[in-house]
């Protein structure tokens, strides 16, 4: 359960993408619980559906949309969906996602990149500009779950890190066109969480690995990872870097960058 007071969220019109497992079920089923009003997004239709039933359970209103949001015209519908069933946006989530394991010079498929940047940065951008009308109209919040790889070079990651910095570079040059519009712009980072879907990573073949390459019980809970993204979400925080480690990472990198590479891959190493 979020910390984040029920009231702030009771009533809220919450778009969520990449809703239909890990961090953004999470974030839907701990929204329902708290009265907003859901949007859910994702590729997956079954699981998707299977989220939204859990939310209806907890009370919530649930619009289901099914379909890819590296899409222009999907991103467009998904938001005209939005307004037509609940009159406004408060809230965009943008959490669709993928990841890669494997070493640059083992990647066989080389659009293993441009779909990582299409589903971890221009997913986002185009639920935003999409988005970013009622968002003005109800002095709402953007959120962009992005990642601890998108702030520092992580191997077996080039894709994905390099998707992920493309993100938070979007975001932090929107927040300053935005200032004094109302919206505000948080930008999440977090590290490794046992969201049990790494399976789905891309390997060198562009086929997903159908394991996890990582000790996911060693990882950050995803109720822990939904507690802080809803939390800094509430507060209108600009960013969210997770754990202390990490934030003594960003603070080194400044001073000793190649003691935070050697950090980086000593973590990816102990898978965690």
């Amino acid at each position: 359960m979020s910390t984040s007071s029920v009231s702030a969220w009771r009533g809220q019109v919450v778009v969520v993408t990449g809703a239909s497992l890990g961090i953004g079920a999470d974030v839907a089923r701990t929204l329902a619980e708290q009265g907003a009003r859901l949007v859910l997004a994702a590729r997956d239709a079954d699981r998707l559906a299977a989220v939204a039933d859990l939310c209806r359970r907890a009370g919530a209103e649930v619009e289901v949309v099914a379909g890819d949001v590296t899409i222009e015209a999907n991103c467009r519908a998904l938001v005209e969906r939005a307004v037509s069933r609940f009159g406004r946006i408060d809230t965009l989530i943008c959490n669709a996602g993928q990841a890669m394991w494997a070493r640059a010079e083992a990647v066989e498929d080389w659009t293993v990149y441009e779909r990582l940047m299409r589903v971890n940065y221009l997913s986002a951008v185009y639920c935003t500009l999409a988005a970013l009308p009622h968002l003005r109209a109800a002095n709402g919040r953007l959120v962009a779950v992005s990642s601890l790889a998108g702030k520092t070079g992580v191997p077996m990651r080039t894709g994905y890190a390099a998707a992920k910095a493309a993100l938070n570079g979007f975001f932090d040059s929107l927040r300053i066109e935005l200032m004094g519009s109302g919206v505000s712009v948080t930008v999440v980072c977090p590290g490794f969480v046992g969201t049990g879907s790494r399976a789905r990573n891309l390997g060198g073949d562009g086929q997903p690995l159908g394991r996890s390459p990582v000790n996911e019980a060693a990882m950050m809970s995803v109720a822990a990872c939904t507690r802080q993204l809803l939390n800094a979400a509430e507060h209108r925080d600009r960013e969210l870097v997770m754990t202390a480690r990490a934030r003594l990472g960003m603070w080194l990198k400044l001073i000793f960058p190649s003691l935070v590479d050697r950090m980086a891959a000593q973590a990816m190493a102990r898978g965690r």
